[in-house]
């Protein structure tokens, strides 16, 4: 809901700061009392996300108009605005209150530079117009894109303590480099998986070296390893009522029963006899 008006856009834009600020103590004392994470807040550093989720190219996408609360990062400015914008300093308050007023009088602001990752953006220039946009209940801006590719997706939900999690991910993929319809489906509930299962693709690609008495690079790897091993195992174990025993997903069904298969077997063949007798260590185990 817009914010009310007395027609005197210079005091209005002084009570929409103060309210800005309001929402922000409010929302901190919230969070403190909900007990949720101390970064949920905290506005998006874009080097360290692109950092983590590996950067491909960027192009220029020309000027788009952008929903504002999909806005939750920063190129160069950590300080001053949390992550939903409102000023966390009375620092920016003089350039707010300016911004304020003009918008108020309907006076036409310059478009925003921003770049998007995914489905986040972040800001390059027009930090105060997207705050005091915000503040006014305004639901999307004026704004000229760069598109920056990575490795990596991004969803705006993104946190800063994701960023470790995702740089797991990237190395996976740059370990396992997957086709795209495949990448969707190979993926553990714990992203710290990722370098177990690194490490399990390259042993079975090891094996099917020294087998085939040849070599080939990673890409063959990825995809011999999700069509050959990858596919009909997953398969088998949702045919033998093993892939949803403790829920999470199928990458997960893998991990575990392959761990189990070696560890109570010693090996690496997969039969009727052997997930027969997988089946029922593990129904012991959890019954």
């Amino acid at each position: 809901m817009p914010p009310r008006t007395t027609g005197m856009a210079g005091a209005d834009a002084q009570d929409d700061f103060l309210r800005a600020r309001r929402r922000l103590a409010l929302s901190r004392l919230r969070r403190r009392l909900r007990r949720e994470p101390g970064d949920v807040d905290h506005i998006l550093p874009f080097d360290e996300v692109v950092s983590a989720l590996g950067r491909v190219q960027e192009r220029d996408a020309g000027l788009r108009v952008i929903p504002l609360d999909a806005i939750v990062g920063t190129v160069d400015r950590l300080q001053g605005f949390d992550r939903h914008f409102r000023p966390t300093s009375p620092a920016v308050r003089a350039r707010w209150e300016r911004i304020a007023t003009a918008m108020r009088r309907g006076e036409p602001m310059p478009p925003i530079d921003v770049y998007r990752v995914g489905d986040a953006y972040f800001v390059r220039d027009g930090h105060h117009r997207v705050s005091v946009a915000r503040a006014l209940g305004r639901v999307d801006i004026d704004a000229h894109v760069t598109d920056v590719v990575t490795r990596v997706g991004a969803g705006r939900d993104l946190l800063r303590a994701d960023l470790p999690l995702k740089s797991h991910e990237r190395v996976f993929f740059e370990r396992v480099p997957l086709p795209r319809e495949a990448r969707e489906r190979v993926r553990p509930s714990d992203p710290w998986d990722f370098g177990r299962l690194a490490e399990n693709v390259e042993a079975w690609g090891w094996r099917w070296c020294q087998e085939h008495s040849r070599l080939m690079d990673r890409r063959e790897l990825a995809r011999r390893w999700y069509e050959e091993e990858y596919l009909p195992v997953v398969t088998l174990l949702r045919d033998a009522g093993m892939s949803t025993g403790r829920g999470g997903t199928e990458a997960d069904a893998y991990l575990r029963v392959g761990a189990d298969r070696y560890r109570l077997l010693r090996t690496h063949e997969w039969s009727e006899d052997v997930l027969a007798r997988l089946r029922d260590a593990e129904a012991a185990r959890l019954g």
